[in-house]
């Protein structure tokens, strides 16, 4: 009675508690819970101004502190919207600012590019170890992608057709690429195939597990009864869960595998946790951090179509700029010697971006050859890690592949399965259980 009269209060209390009123364009609610205004960007930000004072008297400033205004200033970075100001990831704004001052800079001469075009993929992967290392999610990736797309098209646009050499075919094959290229992103963007906990949809479990299942990680504080029941019913679910997972691997030395603790449910085969994404994913291949979201079951097929789009668009647009400038020559030597492109500050920033492209498309190559690879062996790339910290699986093509063996069912077979990914769920062999 105590429980019901308390939380009929509760309940009071909200309904007693007065509204807010509506928020302008330019207001926005603050991480502390209070209003606060566009304009107010870094005015009255105590850690920031401690820093500065540290950093006059030459004192050092701490990590926390640096911590704390850069989660300030991410919290206070927002742009004015309907019903409030809506925050702006502060990831996405260094490639829109750095991105055309260093390639512009990099036209300037050939020593200039050399540095510029060295120092860019360098500072990409240190910040690519850095965010994986913290397990962070980050829209840099993203942001650095889609808008090097739309600079490499404006820079099209600007320098390389009012040459007169690009014909209207030649412009519409390429925009039209890069409205593909957009989709196929759009569709890898889409739910990679999450796995949902099975209290929401398996019925027959019994009343106090659905509500223990539903309620994962909560404690209620002041009841201890409540809270041991709690538990008690959790275990009990999880053992029947792993009893089923017992019964269908056949192996009781796989069950560790099949549990996900963080998620609380059993994962399928060929099923992995993403620490990133912080949920578990079918059929797992990897984190992307370029479409910032996982690949597996649902969108791998988009993932492998938009980089084929990618490099058959990129490979096109290098060349027709290439032909444009460097009229006299092949495309393969005039990548590495075109005279005179410096000459001219319009051929010099149009050769510049054509070597950044060329950076790009080789990296994404790259990615593109392993991934037809393991596809082609029917191998993932987080079943090609595990192998490799197991010391287990055949390296084949020099390093390149790994084969763990386990779900090779021949190249044409390999093949199909990847091709019916995401449709509907098929009867797997009884190996395939794990």
């Amino acid at each position: 009675m105590t429980q019901k009269g308390s939380l009929k209060s509760a309940k009071n209390n909200k309904a007693e508690e007065p509204e807010l009123e509506p928020l302008c364009c330019c207001e926005y609610i603050d991480r502390n819970g209070e209003k606060n205004h566009v304009a107010a960007f870094l005015c009255d930000c105590q850690d920031l101004d401690e820093g500065c004072e540290r950093w006059i008297t030459c004192k050092s400033v701490q990590p926390e502190t640096c911590e704390r205004i850069m989660e300030t200033i991410s919290d206070r970075l927002r742009i004015p919207w309907l019903r409030g100001a809506k925050k702006v990831n502060i990831s996405i704004i260094p490639p829109l600012i750095l991105l055309p001052v260093f390639l512009r800079v990099a036209s300037w001469h050939f020593l200039l590019g050399v540095v510029v075009l060295t120092s860019l993929p360098v500072l990409a992967l240190w910040y690519y170890y850095l965010t994986h290392r913290r397990k962070e999610q980050t829209l840099f990736f993203l942001s650095l992608g889609l808008f090097s797309l739309g600079y490499m098209y404006y820079v099209f646009l600007q320098e390389v057709v009012p040459k007169g050499h690009v014909g209207p075919t030649q412009l519409a094959l390429l925009t039209c690429g890069l409205f593909l290229i957009l989709l196929a992103l759009y569709r890898a963007k889409k739910n990679p195939g999450y796995l949902r906990n099975p209290a929401s949809e398996d019925t027959s479990l019994g009343s106090s597990q659905v509500e223990c299942l539903t309620r994962k990680g909560q404690k209620t504080k002041g009841l201890p009864s409540a809270d041991m029941s709690g538990i008690l019913n959790n275990r009990s679910l999880r053992d029947d869960q792993k009893g089923s997972s017992r019964l269908l691997a056949g192996s009781p030395t796989k069950v560790k595998e099949d549990w996900c603790a963080q998620c609380q449910l059993v994962r399928p085969a060929r099923a992995w946790h993403c620490r990133i994404c912080g949920i578990c994913v079918r059929r797992m291949d990897h984190h992307c951090v370029w479409i910032n979201s996982c690949v597996g079951e649902s969108n791998h097929q988009a993932f492998i179509l938009a980089l084929l789009i990618f490099l058959l668009t990129s490979v096109y647009g290098i060349t027709l700029t290439l032909d444009t400038i460097c009229r006299d020559r092949s495309v393969f030597i005039a990548l590495f010697y075109c005279p005179g492109v410096y000459a001219d500050y319009s051929s010099a920033l149009s050769f510049t971006c054509v070597w950044y492209s060329a950076i790009i498309t080789a990296g994404m190559a790259y990615i593109f050859l392993i991934q037809l690879l393991n596809i082609s062996y029917n191998v993932t790339e987080r079943e090609v890690q595990q192998a490799l910290r197991r010391k287990t699986g055949r390296r084949l093509l020099c390093g390149l592949i790994v084969d763990t063996g386990q779900y090779n069912r021949g190249f044409l077979r390999n093949w199909h399965q990847f091709s019916t990914l995401g449709t509907a769920p098929s009867q797997h062999p009884a190996e395939d259980i794990v």
